[in-house]
C-alpha cells in the first residue's frame, strides 16, 4: 500500500473530541467517525437499564479483546464525566441504534426521547483509535481510500458468557502487505483500550468465515493478490450478543459511529514517532 501525506489525512484527523462531539450534537458530521480525533480513544456505545448493568460489566472484563470497557456511566447519568467534558451520551454519537427484546426497531440522531433515569452507558474501545495512529504512521488502509467502512464478520469464536450475555465474536478486516502487518500488529498491540492485536492473520476460514466477499456488517474490501486479510476484535460483538441475548430494551452505536471520547492514547505521540521510522 502506499503511505499517506498529509494532504491525504481525513478533514477532522486534528479535530478535538469535544469539536467532534459538538458537530454530532448538531447532526453535522458524518455518521462514521473513523479517521477523527487522532490521538484519542473512540469508543462503542451500549446502554443497559441499571439492573442488567454489573452483569454486562462482568462481561466485558471476561471479553476485553471484543469489549474493552473503557468506562461507564451511574444509572441516568447521560453527561458521563469520566469520559469527557461537556459530554451528552444522548446526542454526542452521529448515529445511535434502539434494540426492544433483542431487535432492532429504530435508528435515530439522538437519544434524548428513549432516555431514562435507570439506564447505564457503557463505553467500549474501538479499532478506530488504532487506525488513527496507524495513518499517523504512513500506513493507509483500504476503507480509507474508498470511502467506505471496514469489514466486519461473526466467527466462530464464542464470547465467555455472563448470565444472559453470550454470542459469538465479531470481527473487522483490513487488508495488508506482509510489511504493513507488522507494522499495524506491533502498533494496535500498544493500544490494548482499542482491541489491542490482531485474533487472525489470514486463513479466514480457521474463524468461520466461509464468504469474505459477504460481510456480515459493513460492506465488503477488496483484497489484493499481494495482501492478507487482518482480523481485529470488534466493538460490534455487543450487539451480536444483543441479537443472542435478547434484553428487553438496549441501545447502542450504529456500526462506526462512535463517541469520541477525551481519553488520551497513553504515549500516543512517542508510538508515533517510533513507528514513522520505516520497519526493515
Amino acid at each position: 500500500m502506499r503511505d499517506m501525506n498529509l494532504r491525504s489525512l481525513p478533514p477532522y484527523f486534528h479535530a478535538l473530541p469535544r469539536d467532534v462531539r459538538r458537530l454530532c450534537r448538531a447532526n453535522r458530521a458524518h455518521t462514521i467517525t473513523s479517521g477523527m480525533a487522532a490521538g484519542y480513544i473512540q469508543a462503542n456505545l451500549v446502554i443497559l437499564p441499571a439492573d442488567q448493568a454489573r452483569q454486562f460489566e462482568e462481561f466485558c472484563e471476561k471479553n476485553p479483546k471484543s469489549c474493552p470497557l473503557v468506562g461507564m456511566s451511574a444509572p441516568g447519568d447521560w453527561s458521563a464525566p469520566a469520559l469527557g467534558q461537556d459530554l451528552d451520551i444522548r446526542t454526542d454519537l452521529p448515529l445511535y441504534r434502539v434494540w426492544r427484546d433483542g431487535v432492532l426497531v429504530a435508528e435515530v440522531t439522538d437519544i434524548a426521547s428513549f432516555w431514562r433515569d435507570d439506564l447505564v452507558a457503557f463505553a467500549l474501545g474501538c479499532s478506530f483509535s488504532f487506525e488513527n495512529a496507524l495513518l499517523a504512521c504512513g500506513v493507509s488502509m483500504r476503507h480509507f481510500e474508498t470511502g467506505q467502512g471496514v469489514s466486519m464478520y461473526r466467527t466462530n469464536i464464542a464470547c465467555t458468557p455472563v448470565g444472559p450475555f453470550s454470542g459469538p465474536v465479531v470481527v473487522s478486516m483490513r487488508p495488508f502487505r506482509s510489511k504493513d502487518i507488522i507494522k499495524a500488529t506491533e502498533i494496535s498491540a500498544m493500544i490494548p483500550l482499542a482491541h489491542g492485536g490482531p485474533v487472525q492473520i489470514g486463513f479466514p476460514e480457521e474463524i468461520g468465515i466461509t464468504d469474505i466477499a459477504t460481510p456480515d456488517y459493513g460492506v465488503a474490501t477488496e483484497i489484493k493478490s499481494d495482501e492478507l486479510p487482518v482480523f481485529w476484535a470488534c466493538g460490534v460483538t455487543p450487539q451480536a450478543v444483543l441479537d443472542a441475548s435478547r434484553p428487553a430494551f438496549a441501545i447502542t452505536h450504529a456500526p462506526g459511529a462512535m463517541l469520541v471520547t477525551d481519553i488520551a492514547i497513553p504515549d500516543y505521540d512517542r508510538l508515533v514517532k517510533d513507528f514513522s521510522v520505516p520497519i526493515i
